[in-house]
């Protein structure tokens, strides 16, 4: 009993490092990032989405070397119902629920309950997680994206060109600012050697939990959606938070944080899940 007591306490730690990480420096940098190159909100959304998606990376790669193939398809889904859920709180905590009548913004929400609903239908019906479906998540993947812009385009354009011409008219290319960049592209790289370690450290840990002490991949997929879904929930705030300060710029704000949403949850999905059943395949 001694002995699983330490070794969830590890897990905790491992874990919690992960998270800590990936707020305080992965996204923390890649927002500077961001900033010190003048882009777009729906830009920055994509690189957070990128950014705060490295958790489930991490824990779903490591889960699949450790032969734990089911652990990781449930983190999957409960990182994209509890990523929703932290969405639709930072709308409300910000009043911005009005922004949800954009159309570009109504698409993404029903691509988002979209990468939702397949992965319960695929559980519900016991559709195996292997190589065959590997192609239908990679055209789904590309679609999603092909949406995601067009609708942008389209019920976006008017803010996109007041936004360009804003940032035309600020933007300043101050001396300096290459080194800024270079900076943040190091600390990215050290960023990431940091995650790699820690999450050897997580994939040992969750082969010996299931293996050795019986705990079942269900509940340790829970706990890691859980665990892995925290840097979304801060983003979502800091999105709108950021633009708040500006006036009448809320729906910028809730643009960023939508395709944070969108771009973590197809990544979850179609991107990271097809990493995972790769890795599965061709390691077992």
């Amino acid at each position: 009993m001694g002995d699983l007591i330490i070794e969830f306490l590890k897990f905790i730690v491992y874990s919690a490092l992960i998270v800590i990480i990936a707020k305080y420096i992965l996204v923390t940098t890649l927002r500077k990032l961001a900033e010190a190159l003048n882009l777009k909100p729906k830009t920055v959304g994509d690189i957070a989405g990128y950014a705060t998606s490295a958790p489930e990376l991490l824990t779903i790669t490591t889960a699949s070397f450790s032969g734990l193939m089911s652990a990781s398809s449930i983190n999957v889904l409960s990182s994209n119902i509890i990523n929703l859920i932290q969405y639709i709180f930072a709308i409300f905590l910000n009043k911005n629920q009005k922004t949800l009548r954009n159309k570009a913004i109504k698409v993404d929400l029903i691509l988002v309950l979209l990468t939702i609903i397949l992965p319960i239908v695929l559980l519900k019906f016991n559709i195996e997680m292997n190589i065959a479906i590997v192609p239908l998540f990679i055209i789904l993947y590309a679609l999603f994206r092909f949406l995601n812009n067009n609708v942008h385009r389209l019920y976006l354009k008017n803010e996109d060109e007041k936004l360009e011409t804003k940032i035309e008219k600020e933007a300043k290319w101050e001396r300096g600012n290459k080194k800024k960049i270079t900076k943040y592209i190091i600390y990215l790289f050290i960023t990431g050697i940091l995650l790699f370690i820690v999450s050897e450290l997580l994939g040992n840990n969750l082969e010996l939990l299931c293996n050795s002490f019986g705990i079942s991949q269900g509940v340790i997929g829970i706990l890691l959606g859980f665990i892995t879904s925290i840097p979304e929930l801060i983003t979502f705030f800091e999105s709108q938070k950021h633009y708040k300060k500006q006036k009448n710029s809320e729906l910028l704000g809730v643009v960023e944080a939508t395709n944070n949403l969108f771009t973590s949850n197809i990544l979850n999905l179609f991107v990271i899940q097809t990493i995972g059943i790769l890795i599965y395949k061709i390691f077992y």
